[in-house]
């Protein structure tokens, strides 16, 4: 079962390439245009501060985070982290990828549905990520056993199949949020007369670039959820 299980891996390769190219079209669109300034001339940071304070987000706070692209909404802490190279630009990748993040506050303050779907799921995902994979190692080595232990086998081998289902079912709740979010950058940034037209176009390439690696993460789990299916299914036909 072993190696039938690593041979299935193949299963992931349109996943894995798909992941690739979303990781690069990340990389290409983010560093074009970081060094593509818009015509306003406002800082991400001063943006993203205006439009918290009008928004009724005042007790949200707006922070430089080391790394790129490390840029995230805290809902915890109140905090909008910016990375030290959109924190301070006026690029038009700077004023997405702010503008990005401020959608999420919106959604939390407006309770949007899938965001509050996927709040639930995150402590579950963070359990599932620790005990999945001991439990389908710990299924397979009882497979190998008597009969009473590949019954208990099967048990642990089944849960690791509910847990790679819930790992589906986030990167899926992901996906309108982060949609979502970007659909809310683009409408700020056109309403506040932030952008013109051609920095919108450019912006929504941005955008649409990082939200190919959130289908590449679902696109992946689903493969990988559907491999360990096809191994486990497999070997109980055998039996």
């Amino acid at each position: 079962m072993y190696f039938e299980y690593y041979l299935m891996g193949i299963i992931l390769l349109p996943g894995i390439i798909f992941a690739l190219y979303a990781q690069s079209k990340v990389s290409k669109t983010y560093n074009e245009y970081s060094q593509t300034m818009s015509q306003s001339g406002v800082k991400a940071s001063e943006l993203i501060r205006r439009l918290l304070d009008v928004s009724g987000l005042k007790t949200i706070s707006v922070k430089s985070t080391p790394g790129t692209l490390s840029d995230n909404y805290n809902p915890k802490t109140q905090e909008i982290n910016l990375s030290s190279a959109v924190y301070n630009s006026s690029s038009i990748s700077a004023l997405g990828i702010a503008c990005h993040e401020f959608g999420h506050a919106l959604q939390k303050k407006e309770k949007y549905v899938p965001y509050e779907i996927r709040k639930i799921l995150v402590p579950v995902t963070n359990i599932v990520s620790r005990l999945l994979w001991p439990l389908v190692i710990i299924g397979l080595i009882f497979n190998f056993g008597t009969s009473a232990s590949g019954v208990l086998g099967d048990i642990f081998l089944w849960s690791g199949i509910g847990l790679f289902g819930i790992a589906v079912l986030f990167n899926l709740a992901t996906l309108p949020v982060e949609y979502d979010a970007s659909k809310r950058a683009i409408k700020i940034l056109k309403t506040t007369g932030t952008l013109n037209e051609e920095e919108l176009e450019q912006t929504k390439e941005v955008l649409n670039a990082a939200a190919l690696t959130y289908v590449a993460a679902l696109l992946i789990s689903v493969l990988n959820l559907l491999r360990f299916l096809l191994v486990v299914l497999g070997g109980r036909n055998r039996n």
